[in-house]
């Protein structure tokens, strides 16, 4: 009866250390992303169009890397709608803890995913709300990147863009496949 008890006052140490542990890894990533942002604009200049490539690129490489990684012992896909519910599902959760919202399409080569709660731009705010959709906006460029980088590397070449809805943290992403027929 005492083994229980201690193995509970453990276990539950644990819990919480882990808890408290995915708390600081999340918010290291957070400044380190803000930074990450911030070095870009130092380094390329005041140029917002060099900016956003920068970062574009930065998160295609990322985006190969990281779907290499969570695909390596699966099959191969065959449709583009399986891929891109791969890329809402399991590849989104990997990233963001949680899965895409809303995933729409006009099977014609066009995949809409919505995030209601888009997790890197919940903590984002500033002055008003137009410059704080501005600004969440230079923070969606990267994970465009991410995701035409996964893609890219499963075979689909595409283009990725956001927009940023009604609230900051409310993110549409479309994906356009290209020479989709």
């Amino acid at each position: 009866r005492d083994r229980r008890r201690v193995r509970g006052v453990i276990m539950s140490t644990l819990a919480k250390s882990v808890i408290k542990n995915r708390e600081v890894n999340e918010s290291c990533f957070d400044f380190l992303y803000i930074e990450m942002i911030e070095l870009v604009k130092r380094l390329v200049g005041e140029s917002e169009e060099m900016v956003f490539f920068k970062l574009e690129r930065i998160g295609y490489r990322v985006g190969q890397k990281l779907v290499e990684r969570y695909t390596q012992n699966r099959q191969r896909f065959l449709q583009p709608l399986e891929t891109v519910k791969f890329i809402c599902k399991d590849f989104w959760t990997s990233l963001f803890k949680k899965n895409v919202d809303n995933l729409r399409t006009n099977h014609k080569g066009v995949y809409v995913l919505q995030d209601n709660k888009f997790r890197w731009l919940t903590r984002l705010s500033s002055d008003s709300p137009e410059t704080t959709k501005e600004l969440a906006q230079k923070y969606v460029i990267f994970p465009c990147g991410i995701i035409r980088g996964a893609l890219s590397n499963l075979g689909i070449s595409c283009v990725v863009s956001a927009e940023i809805q009604n609230s900051p943290s409310n993110c549409c992403f479309t994906i356009k496949i290209k020479g989709y027929q």
